[in-house]
């Protein structure tokens, strides 16, 4: 009898250790599950905030359209002002053998150089969900208009798969703080010079 006593309390101590355990581990598994995606994620913005830029310095604006901007990083060119001739040279500056040209030049052999711009609209780790990307103007309060444009994902699409208590706690946390539930580069209420939230 009080070996089966003994047997039974063994298991109740491992089964409450186990527990114990696993309340201990589940939130640092989901804060390092968080990190590698949201880190791969904030790569994925900055990518896409370089190829708006690239985008806007040709067009003079952003595009909301992820197929538009994919096509143009794949095949548009941009302006870049060739120097001929060193200005170091007195010589060549006397002669006027020294001048700038405006060249076109294709996007993809110099911005993102190598980059799969295809995966451009994907979260990472999502199974194939798209950021939310938009464009437009805005006025400032000074009344100049600035051209803005805002790309984002919300935290149940970046940590799709992770403890959802754990994503229904960082979303009420961010609403407490009045911020947006989730990564975003540039807005489209406020000028903000593109910056993502995480900056």
């Amino acid at each position: 009898m009080k070996t089966a006593y003994q047997l039974a309390l063994a298991i109740i101590i491992v089964v409450l250790g186990y527990f114990l355990y696993e309340s201990i581990m589940e939130p640092i598994r989901f804060q390092k599950g968080k990190d590698i995606r949201y880190e791969a994620t904030i790569e994925r913005l900055k990518s896409i905030r370089t190829a708006q830029d690239a985008f806007r310095s040709r067009f003079g604006k952003y595009t909301g359209s992820f197929d538009t901007l994919i096509d143009f990083m794949k095949n548009g060119q941009i302006k870049v002002v060739k120097q001929i001739g060193s200005e170091d040279d007195s010589l060549a500056v006397a002669r006027k053998m020294v001048f700038r040209d405006t060249i076109l030049v294709n996007v993809c052999d110099t911005i993102l150089k190598g980059y799969p711009y295809d995966s451009l609209k994907f979260v990472p780790f999502s199974g194939g969900d798209t950021f939310e990307l938009s464009a437009g103007e805005l006025k400032t309060q000074s009344g100049i208009s600035v051209k803005v444009f805002e790309c984002k994902a919300p935290n149940k699409v970046i940590l799709k798969g992770l403890d959802r208590q754990e994503i229904i706690n960082m979303d009420d946390l961010a609403k407490k703080l009045d911020k947006y539930p989730g990564l975003k580069v540039g807005s489209l209420t406020e000028a903000t010079n593109n910056a993502g939230n995480w900056e």
